[in-house]
C-alpha cells in the first residue's frame, strides 16, 4: 500500500481543484525526455495510478505539421511566429489536458510550454510575452518539470545515432544547442512557468528514472 499512500500525497495541495498533476519532461534535443515520459507511464499505470502522456510537437495535429514542416524547411519564422506556432500546437490539447486533471489523472508530457521559454526566447522574444501567452489563452501550469541536463555534445552524438542525416535545423546545430542548454541553466533556476528539477541527464537511462520517481514519490 506505500505506493498508494505515495499516490495520494503526489495528489496533495493541487492548485484550481483539479485532482490530477502535471509532469513535464524537459532538455535539449537528445536528452531523453520521451525515454523517460515513456517510462513513467509504464511505470504508474503497473501500479494502477491513472494517467496519460502527451508530447510535443505532435506532427500529427495541423499545427504540428506546420512545425515539422518549418524544422525542415529552409525558410525562417520571427519568434513571435514560432511562439503562436508552437503554443498553438499545446492549445489543440489544453481542453483534453483540464479533462485528464479533472479525472484525477497524471499527465505526463513530453516537453510542453516550457520548451517555448527555452528556445523562443532566444532571439528577442521576452519571457513575460510567453506568460502572457500562457495566461491569456488559460495553458494549465505544471506541477513537476524535470530538466534532463546533458552537453551539447551528447546531443548531437545521441541525434545522428537516432535520426542518421535526417536531423532538423536544431538537432545539427551545435551552436543552437550550447545557446538553448544555457537557457534551460537559467529559466531551471528562476522555476520558470513551474517547479523544476535538474537531473543528470548524461547518466544511464536507469538512474535518471530512480531519481525522476525519487522526487515524485511513486
Amino acid at each position: 500500500m506505500s505506493w498508494f499512500l505515495s499516490y495520494l500525497k503526489f495528489l496533495r495541495n493541487t492548485d484550481s481543484g483539479m485532482k490530477g498533476k502535471i509532469v513535464v519532461f524537459e532538455g535539449i534535443d537528445g536528452a531523453g525526455t520521451e525515454a523517460q515520459s515513456k517510462r513513467l507511464l509504464q511505470h504508474l499505470r503497473g501500479k494502477k495510478v491513472p494517467c496519460e502522456r502527451l508530447y510535443y510537437p505532435n506532427y500529427d495535429n495541423p499545427t504540428g505539421k506546420l512545425i515539422h514542416e518549418y524544422l525542415h524547411a529552409d525558410y525562417t519564422l520571427s519568434p513571435d511566429m514560432q511562439l503562436v506556432l508552437y503554443g498553438g500546437d499545446m492549445l489543440l490539447d489544453r481542453e483534453k489536458i483540464l479533462s485528464f486533471l479533472k479525472e484525477g489523472k497524471i499527465v505526463i508530457l513530453d516537453r510542453y510550454f516550457t520548451s517555448t521559454f527555452a528556445y523562443q526566447t532566444l532571439d528577442g522574444l521576452k519571457r513575460e510575452t510567453c506568460l502572457r501567452f500562457a495566461r491569456m489563452f488559460k495553458l494549465p501550469k505544471p506541477d513537476y518539470v524535470f530538466y534532463l541536463k546533458i552537453s551539447p555534445q551528447t546531443s548531437m552524438n545521441r541525434k545522428q545515432m537516432e535520426k542518421g542525416s535526417d536531423v532538423d535545423r536544431n538537432e545539427r546545430d551545435v551552436k543552437l544547442q550550447e545557446r538553448v542548454a544555457r537557457k534551460y541553466d537559467e529559466i531551471s533556476r528562476d522555476n520558470a512557468f513551474g517547479r523544476w528539477f535538474t537531473i543528470d541527464g548524461e547518466k544511464p537511462v536507469e538512474e535518471v528514472f530512480r531519481q525522476v520517481r525519487k522526487v515524485l514519490r511513486v
